[in-house]
């Protein structure tokens, strides 16, 4: 299996794209193909032993910033780093594609460049997160902000599909984020989706509140991009508020300071799940071909984590299982 890896993109890139790489090779023993600068790339990776040809590199000679509008990305660079990893895949030389670059734009040349699986409408990034069960799956955290029913159905199809093969939940519980648990709440898009979710081949549990997604009583939880990307921003400001605050006030005095020791380890396994690094990226569900989205602030935990979500994705063939999931629910709604 080759994995491609857009070495140039991220706020740490490349030196945390590559010791992630360099982990990768040697915990997973997947062949990782490095895109971007060759000599800045050879010059990281000179701090780090691999087997040889367990990295190889592809030369781009474009990068595409952080902040660049998508559209640009598409037509004024063909050669960047984040486009040559795409069409690798695309053309066959690799199997997925891990970038923590600009998002949009990787969604942009994913959705261009390698299509849509056949019948899905948009895209959805979808991202897991931590509950008082374990995990739980939000999708769409951001890819597709306007959405009719039809794509909301799909979404759960998909989310569904992702957490049974990848995250090993068996029959996994999907729920539609709402402002009520009872049916008929919510605007007309989430009302309609509830009817075609109904029928649909999925363990549908009906409507979830915000409370819900962190209290494990949903396995997967289904919204537009707008709700989910709010949604994930919260969650990510309330752990760093939580994390704060206990730091500062287990400094607070000799008392304090000894529970901190006592409590030390349960403070760690807090801090594990609530470390985006642990999960690695987001599998942007949708297109035809596997592509994982990483947090722009990604180090190299984060990025060896994310080749190895990559890699588990092609491994379960998630891509597969979808299409025949909206197969079947091509067939019902007909």
């Amino acid at each position: 299996m080759r994995i491609a890896v857009d070495a140039m993109g991220g706020d740490h890139a490349p030196a945390a794209v590559v010791e992630g790489a360099a982990l990768s090779a040697r915990a997973l023993g997947t062949q990782i193909c490095l895109v971007g600068d060759p000599a800045a790339i050879q010059a990281e990776l000179k701090a780090h032993r691999v087997a040889d040809g367990s990295i190889t590199i592809e030369p781009a000679s474009e990068v595409v910033g952080m902040n660049e509008a998508p559209a640009r990305a598409l037509r004024q660079k063909p050669d960047s780093s984040l486009a040559v990893a795409v069409d690798l895949v695309a053309g066959g030389q690799a199997e997925a594609v891990v970038s923590a670059g600009n998002t949009g734009a990787f969604m942009a040349l994913a959705a261009t460049k390698l299509k849509l699986l056949p019948g899905m409408e948009r895209p959805a990034i979808a991202v897991v997160l931590p509950s008082v069960q374990g995990r739980v799956l939000l999708l769409d955290a951001g890819a597709s902000v306007d959405c009719k029913p039809k794509m909301l159905a799909q979404f759960a199809l998909m989310g569904s599909t992702y957490a049974e093969r990848v995250l090993d939940v068996d029959r996994p519980r999907v729920g539609l984020l709402n402002v009520g648990e009872e049916a008929g709440k919510g605007n007309e898009t989430v009302k309609a989706a509830y009817e075609l979710l109904q029928s649909a081949d999925i363990n549908f549990i009906g409507n979830a509140e915000g409370n819900h997604v962190f209290s494990g009583d949903v396995d997967v939880a289904v919204c537009d991009g707008f709700v989910g990307n709010v949604a994930l921003k919260v969650a990510e400001g309330i752990c760093s508020l939580v994390v704060t605050v206990l730091q500062r006030e287990l400094r607070g005095s000799l008392r304090t300071r000894l529970a901190a020791v006592l409590g030390r380890p349960a403070l760690v396994r807090l801090a594990k799940m609530a470390d985006y690094a642990e999960y690695g990226g987001a599998l942007l569900l949708g297109v035809n071909g596997v592509c994982i989205i990483g947090h722009g602030r990604s180090a190299p935990k984060a990025f060896m984590n994310a080749i190895a979500l990559a890699k588990r994705s092609v491994e379960t063939e998630v891509l597969e299982y979808i299409r025949r999931a909206h197969s079947a629910l091509g067939q019902e709604q007909a």
